[in-house]
């Protein structure tokens, strides 16, 4: 078991075959059917096979890509939490997604900030995008507290629905920040 990042309540950790019964139950929960969509997986050999060419394919090509998260107290997969990086955008994007049992504990952004800072640390990434449907209210306000701001509107596929993309961008000390208001000098 490769273990990438734990924090407080949580390890985030590479996938793998055996965690193919939780993956066939989170890809059919409704909220992932709705805000994600359907993979076609329908069977435990079909949560293999979407951890073999998904999660452990990106790893293997960019070193990072969804983990699984577990609560660290006694090992329950909760979700999945981390990067990918896709052909149809130019930037890393956060993936996170939760069994609605693990809900309001506060998880999901103790794991996005895990990553985050992960895909800073590990990878050097300064920024990072988000995608979500536009009516993910809750996706938007995690990612909102931990700094994504709304950048505009895309489409993955010339057919795919348009999605909204949110950005993280690191503040370097050494560059004077814009968006603070400046008070006047006496």
């Amino acid at each position: 078991m490769v273990r990438v990042v734990e924090t407080a309540r949580l390890v985030l950790r590479h996938l793998e075959p055996g965690d193919a019964p939780f993956i066939l139950r989170l890809v059919n929960e409704p909220s992932w059917l709705r805000f994600i969509g359907d993979k076609g997986v329908r069977s435990l050999d079909d949560a293999r096979a979407y951890i073999a060419n998904g999660p452990a394919a990106m790893i293997a090509r960019h070193g990072f890509g969804l983990y699984l998260t577990a609560t660290k107290a006694d090992a329950t997969p909760i979700g999945l939490c981390g990067l990918i990086q896709r052909d149809a955008l130019d930037d890393v994007d956060i993936g996170f997604a939760f069994v609605p049992e693990s809900w309001g504990h506060g998880y999901a952004r103790e794991a996005a900030a895990a990553t985050l800072e992960h895909a800073r640390r590990d990878f050097g990434l300064r920024r990072v995008v988000a995608i979500t449907t536009p009516d993910n209210e809750r996706s938007m306000h995690l990612l909102e507290s931990l700094g994504f701001a709304f950048e505009r509107m895309v489409k993955l596929a010339p057919d795919a629905p348009e999605l909204r993309l949110l950005a993280w961008e690191e503040r370097r000390p050494d560059v004077a920040r814009t968006d603070v208001p400046r008070m006047p000098l006496p």
